[in-house]
Formats: structure tokens, C-alpha cells, sequence
């Protein structure tokens, strides 16, 4: 096969440009849409946790209360809304519908909510309840008091599944083969990375920026900062509607109708009910969705432990900010070269299973070391410090950083390209349903789910740094079960792929014992 493709496209093309020049007018369109709802994502990314993290009152205990107590509830209904559009209305339709509410949102916070928050936060209520309430509910009464600020969380954290997974994701599934997606996604995981570096840029420069006396908005830096980097955020979404709306005007429709003969596409009922009993019924779908439900609880985990170190040596937002935008920055350098020079080449020579164990193992390795210089740091780190001249909580928070940014990689360059592969071998109907279960609300239950790990931990122990050792714990037994489902969904599909034909899940109601086969 390889050779295949080296005959075809000659050697170097075939590695860095496998594209056919007849995709261009599709591919080119799909990679500039990917690579802006990539760069609002990792400015989005960062962003959310300076406002939450260093807000007054506030730290990174409250990342799991607003994970459990308005994300997922949000989470939840963004489905219930996303499956009533996709009943109603085209594919396209319901993307501009969602990127209208999301930038409009942007837009309202940045011009009036945020210039009001402090007539807007209930600052004096929520003094009496923490004067009532334990201290380990500290976190939930920091939602509550910056309320502001956890709906800018929740929205730029539902940008992530709302936007790039299940628009951009479902759309590409859609329109491209499993051949094509073999050498488009490859591709698209650089760009997505590029535009890490971009936005992590972004984010640095913009954070530093002078403060302009004669602008009239903000009385400090980090106010103009919030001021420009919304305006990124929104500029970057109306341009990407642009281009979509060019690329299903010029290149899609064309190719559906010609494919379809002009003959008028059977419409696709759904329900969040039959999305989730989709689910019961195939231990296909069930194998994705514990892959999606392990990752992301034991990135939250992680995370919160983190975040709240990196606190504790940067309380400022702005100065905050500029060590994420550092950060991103490393992600979208090393992603990109791992792209260019691993991700298409290892998604076309080597099985999905190998592909999709690349995650987990990295994630395992770093974060051992993450939590073992984090839970011992006076035993085992107090030579290196003093050699180092760096402060254990330092050096605690380079292992997290360098935790971070390879997971990550792994993430962007790997994860997500086999986790969608793996939707390709389904029907239409299937992938369009236990995709919209799996990622509108699979992947909130993750998140959630590490996050009431958290909270039991901090309404017992206070704080998060008491609670780590526990947390490591949680941390790598989520980490075995998805390697475990990793090699069980990928005995499946490669059966699935082998035998040529669509997995088509039954409906729940059906009688049928086992899911039917419809050979392409």
C-alpha cells in the first residue's frame, strides 16, 4: 500500500502532500475552516483559565464544581438543542446556527457583561455563605460569586465539543471516505497544530500589550487584553462561516447532487433518547465511548492539580495568561513536527490499535512523572532543586507543563485522528447518532466525572494539594481501562474494514440480537 502511494504521488509528495489535485477545491476550504476553530480553541483554552483561575476569591478548586455544576447540565442541553436543529434543519444550517449563538455570546460578555461584572457579581452574598459554609466548598461559592466568568468557561469550554468535534468532525466524516480521511486528517492535525502556535502567540502578545490610555474600554492592561482577544475569537468565527458557506455552495452540494442523481436525500430522525440507548446496543460504540469517557477524566485530573500550582507562582491574569500562550506555543511546535514527520505516515503503514496506543502510553509515562515529583517533592527533588537553584513547586510545575504539552501532542496528532476514524466504518445513520452521544455528552461525562473525584476530595481534604497522592491514584486506573478499550475496538475495526462493509446499529426498539451488515 505504501508503495502504492509513492508511485502514485512520488516519494517526497507522498509524505508531505498525499492530496490529489482534483480534492483540492474540498480539502483546501476543510483545512482553513479546521485550522480557525482550532486557533479560537486554544485561545479559548487559555483564556478561560486565567479569568477563572485568578479571579478574586477564586483558584483552580473551581474548575470541578463548574465542570459538574454548569458544564455538564449545559452539556446535556446543547445535545437536546444540536439533535432537535439536526431534525429540523440541513447539515449546514445547523452549523451556522451554533456559531451564531457561540459568537454572539463572545460578543455580549466582552461589551456588556464583563464592563458590568462588578455591579453583576453577588461579591457581598457570597462573603456571608463562605462565612456559613466549610471551607472545602470554597470552589463552588466561586462559581457563584464570578458567575460572569464561569459562563465564559462554560462557553469556551463547549466551543471544544460543540464546534470542532461534533460540527467539523460530523461534517468531515460525512463528506470523505475512509481512504481520503486516511491522508486528509493527517494533514489537518498540522495545520490545527500550527494554529496552536499562532494562537499561543496570540495570547502572549496580547496579554503583554500596553495599556492605551485613549481606548475607550478598560481602565488596566488585562482588561484591553480580555477587549482583543474576544475580537480574535470573533473575527476568526465570522471568517470561518465565510468559508464554509463557500465550500458547500461550490464544491458540496455539486458533489451530493451528482452522486445522488438528483434524487432528494432520506432525512435523518434523531432524539438524545435513542442516542444514548445507541449505545446499549453496540459494543462498538460502547468501546469509543469508554475511550472518550477515560481520556478526558484523566485529563481533568490532571489538570486541576496543575492549574493550581501554576497559580500559586503566577496569581497575576496577565502574567497568568502568557505562560498558557508559552505553553500552547511548545504544543503547536512539537505537534506540528510530530505531524509533518510521524502522524500520516503511521495512520497509513500501521494498524489503528498501534495508532490509537500512542495516547495512552504517553499520557501514562509523563504523568508518572508529574505526580511523583508532585506527591514526594522534598525527598526525591530537594538535590535536583538546590542544583538547579529552582523551588520544588517550581520544577513541580515544569513536569506538569512538560506533561501538558506531550499529552497534548498526542491528543491533536493521534487521538483525535483514530477516534474518528473509528466512526468511519459505521452507516450513516449510526455515525450520525452515536456521534452525537459519544461527543455532545460522553466526553462531559468525563470531564465531570474527574471532576467529582475532585470535589470529594477537597469537601474531605480543603485543598487540592492535599488531595494529589488520591488524585494520582484515580489518575492511572482510568489510564489501564482505556488502554484496555483501545485493544478491544480495534480488533473490531479492523474486522469492520476488512470485511468492507458499514456496522449499522440497530434501532432500540428493534428485536434483532445483533447488529446487520450492509456490504459496500
Amino acid at each position: 500500500m505504501a508503495a502504492e502511494l509513492r508511485d502514485e504521488f512520488g516519494k517526497w509528495r507522498s509524505f508531505f502532500w498525499p492530496i490529489h489535485r482534483v480534492e483540492l477545491r474540498k480539502f483546501v476550504p476543510m483545512l482553513a475552516i479546521f485550522f480557525l476553530i482550532a486557533f479560537n480553541y486554544n485561545i479559548l483554552r487559555g483564556f478561560k483559565d486565567s479569568l477563572v483561575v485568578t479571579a478574586k476569591n477564586s483558584g483552580a478548586e473551581a474548575i470541578p464544581f463548574i465542570k459538574v455544576w454548569a458544564i455538564l447540565p449545559m452539556a446535556i442541553l446543547l445535545t437536546f438543542v444540536f439533535t432537535r436543529l439536526a431534525n429540523r434543519y440541513s447539515r449546514e444550517k445547523v452549523f451556522y446556527v451554533m456559531m451564531i449563538v457561540f459568537l454572539s455570546f463572545f460578543f455580549i460578555f466582552t461589551f456588556f457583561l464583563y464592563p458590568a461584572r462588578e455591579w453583576l457579581h453577588p461579591n457581598e452574598l457570597a462573603d456571608k455563605l463562605q462565612l456559613i459554609l466549610p471551607s472545602g466548598f470554597r470552589g463552588l461559592i466561586a462559581i457563584f460569586r464570578n458567575w460572569i466568568f464561569t459562563l465564559f468557561y462554560v462557553m469556551s469550554e463547549l466551543w471544544s465539543t460543540a464546534i470542532l468535534t461534533v460540527l467539523f468532525w460530523g461534517f468531515a466524516n460525512e463528506v470523505t471516505s475512509v481512504s481520503e480521511a486516511k491522508r486528509f486528517y493527517g494533514i489537518l492535525s498540522i495545520f490545527a497544530n500550527i494554529s496552536g502556535i499562532f494562537s499561543g502567540q496570540a495570547l502572549i502578545f496580547l496579554s503583554e500589550t500596553i495599556f492605551i490610555p485613549q481606548l475607550p474600554y478598560g481602565k488596566e492592561p488585562w482588561e484591553q487584553s480580555i477587549l482583543y482577544l474576544n475580537c480574535a475569537v470573533i473575527l476568526s468565527g465570522i471568517l470561518t462561516i465565510a468559508i464554509f458557506r463557500w465550500l458547500n455552495k461550490h464544491v458540496i452540494l455539486p458533489e451530493e447532487r451528482s452522486q445522488a442523481h438528483l434524487a432528494k436525500p432520506e432525512k435523518i430522525k434523531m432524539s438524545m433518547r435513542k442516542n444514548f440507548a445507541y449505545l446499549s446496543k453496540s459494543k462498538y460504540l460502547l468501546c469509543i465511548a469508554l475511550i472518550v469517557l477515560t481520556y478526558n477524566v484523566a485529563v481533568n485530573l490532571f489538570e486541576v492539580v496543575w492549574k493550581n500550582q501554576i497559580r500559586q507562582i503566577y496569581p497575576d491574569p496577565s502574567s497568568y495568561n502568557v505562560y498558557m500562550g508559552e505553553v500552547l506555543t511548545s504544543i503547536g511546535v512539537v505537534a506540528t513536527l510530530v505531524s509533518i514527520l510521524f502522524t500520516t505516515n503511521i495512520l497509513r503503514r500501521f494498524s489503528w490499535t498501534a495508532s490509537a496506543l500512542i495516547p495512552p502510553i504517553i499520557t501514562l509515562a509523563t504523568g508518572a512523572l508529574f505526580f511523583f515529583f508532585t506527591v514526594f517533592p522534598n525527598s526525591t527533588l530537594m538535590g535536583i532543586t538546590q542544583f538547579m537553584n529552582l523551588s520544588p513547586l517550581y520544577l513541580s510545575v515544569t513536569f506538569g507543563s512538560l506533561h501538558y504539552c506531550l499529552s497534548r501532542v498526542s491528543k491533536y496528532t493521534f487521538y483525535d485522528a483514530t477516534k474518528e476514524l473509528a466512526f468511519i466504518p459505521l452507516s450513516k445513520e449510526s455515525k450520525l447518532k452515536g456521534k452525537a452521544a459519544i461527543d455532545g455528552v460522553g466526553s462531559r461525562l468525563g470531564k465531570s466525572g474527574g471532576s467529582v473525584i475532585h470535589q470529594g476530595f477537597l469537601l474531605f481534604f480543603t485543598t487540592v494539594a492535599a488531595s494529589a497522592p488520591f488524585i494520582a491514584l484515580f489518575f492511572f486506573c482510568f489510564l489501564v481501562i482505556w488502554i484496555f478499550a483501545v485493544v478491544t475496538l480495534g480488533k473490531q475495526f479492523d474486522e469492520q474494514v476488512n470485511q468492507n462493509a458499514k456496522l449499522d446499529i440497530p434501532e432500540p426498539e428493534s428485536k434483532e440480537s445483533s447488529p446487520t451488515l450492509q456490504q459496500t
